[in-house]
């Protein structure tokens, strides 16, 4: 992880959000923030049967690597309780399972039913069943007590909630005192000339493949524009910290295409 960002943190609550309370951001859209949901829902229930094939195919296979350094950064250990956010299809699910080993105890909780439904077939097709429980919620308003969970998971699934600091709110509130935050999210380039190719690249790219394989590119163009939109990997330690977690970082990967995010509850 790279060194906590040494700007004064805001206080809890103050983080800012849309503008406009009443509208929120759907790919370069602005639409009622009573909407997103429902959007972003359609989206996922479009590519779901062939989420995973197209992340190998838009990612040349690297997203593996990101998720393994997630988990190895993570650590879960035997007798922690892990949540998983927006996780529908088991990816980060799986890899804890295998981590924590004979007794591992992981709730998986996505508010898209089609991809938990996924996710659960995957799951009985690679024998993992035992200490996997699958939750339909939201990641802003979150149906679990407070204090819950030993540690937070969420990839690739920050950028697509209506209220990013709502979001956050409610991972803090379901951690345990000592319990860790990771986010594993696209970010910002670091080098302006290789932005300009990997902005160029999906702009074209993710629209191509969700038409050719997963049979629709408006839901591909969506998930572009919001990599675009979503806050880079200063602003958005700044927004945990007004969460209220502590021993706020990030770590840069494949030159910033992808930051994984860490915080403390304490």
């Amino acid at each position: 992880m790279t060194k906590p960002d040494p700007s004064v943190p805001v206080p809890a609550g103050q983080a800012p959000r849309h503008p406009d309370p009443d509208r929120a951001s759907f790919g370069y859209r602005d639409v009622p923030a009573g909407e997103k949901a429902g959007l972003v829902r359609q989206v996922f229930e479009s590519v779901a049967p062939r989420y995973d094939l197209m992340n190998d195919l838009m990612s040349g296979g690297v997203h593996r690597l990101w998720k393994n350094a997630l988990i190895d950064v993570a650590n879960p250990r035997l007798g922690e309780r892990f949540l998983d956010v927006a996780g529908g299809t088991g990816d980060i699910a799986f890899r804890l399972v295998r981590r924590q080993g004979d007794r591992p105890d992981v709730t998986i909780c996505d508010i898209n039913q089609a991809m938990l439904a996924v996710g659960r077939d995957r799951a009985i097709d690679r024998g993992l069943v035992a200490g996997l429980d699958w939750v339909t919620g939201d990641a802003e308003s979150l149906p679990f007590e407070d204090r819950s969970f030993d540690g937070y998971t969420i990839a690739f699934g920050l950028r697509n909630v209506t209220d990013i600091d709502k979001a956050l709110a409610e991972a803090y509130r379901v951690l345990k005192p000592g319990g860790r935050f990771y986010c594993l999210e696209f970010s910002k380039v670091r080098s302006a000339p290789v932005g300009r190719v990997y902005d160029a690249y999906s702009s074209r790219a993710l629209p191509f493949f969700g038409r050719v394989v997963a049979r629709d590119a408006e839901a591909y163009r969506y998930l572009h524009e919001s990599i675009r939109r979503f806050p880079p990997q200063r602003e958005l330690a700044r927004r945990m910290r007004g969460a209220g977690f502590a021993n706020v970082a990030w770590r840069d990967m494949t030159l910033g295409v992808v930051a994984l995010h860490s915080g403390w509850r304490v």
